[in-house]
């Protein structure tokens, strides 16, 4: 299914925060314990077993910070079908606001976002994106933007402005077009 950026109107800006991150770091280990042993807690093998609607229980199962990681997962995986589902019905320009919880779920319950990414997000926001959200892994790395394809410079200006104000390494930014995937010629 494609996402109809392009044809309502829109582009994604990537802002690469140039922070770095190493996949072998602790926190992706402790993150990766607190959802198998929350898995466990709840008697599935994965927490891709759990809705929404067992997030009730597994609150009263498990200490704050599991629950919290926990919550994050089986709510993105919602929020992942909510958006198909919301490209499917009304398309790219009605994604924003799931683009946006998934950053504050990401930075409030998953712990894995960094100051310059939410510098990213929230002057993207700011300056009228549709919606932002880290990306990857966490603990640096980059954000998306999904905005009107005229605001690219207005947007990357103001992100750059608010990478100055807070003394962070400048970002570097760059519109992309979604497209189909690469393929084998015959």
């Amino acid at each position: 299914m494609p996402l109809g950026v392009a044809d309502a109107g829109l582009t994604i800006l990537v802002i690469d925060t140039r922070v770095k991150h190493a996949h072998s770091t602790g926190g992706y280990r402790e993150r990766r314990a607190s959802c198998e042993l929350g898995a466990s807690l709840l008697g599935v093998p994965a927490l891709r077993d759990v809705s929404v609607a067992d997030l009730h229980r597994a609150r009263e199962l498990m200490d704050d910070v599991t629950f919290r990681r926990v919550r994050h997962v089986v709510t993105e995986n919602q929020r992942v079908l909510d958006t198909v589902r919301t490209l499917r019905e009304r398309g790219a320009r009605a994604i924003g606001g799931l683009l946006i919880a998934s950053h504050a779920s990401l930075r409030d319950d998953f712990e894995i976002s960094t100051p310059e990414l939410d510098t990213a997000v929230d002057a993207a926001l700011a300056a009228g994106a549709l919606g932002a959200r880290m990306t990857g892994g966490g603990f640096g790395g980059a954000a998306i933007a999904l905005i009107d394809a005229d605001a690219v410079d207005a947007v990357s200006d103001a992100v750059t402005a608010a990478f100055a104000a807070s003394g962070f390494v400048a970002p570097h930014l760059f519109p992309v077009t979604p497209a189909a995937g690469p393929q084998r010629d015959a």
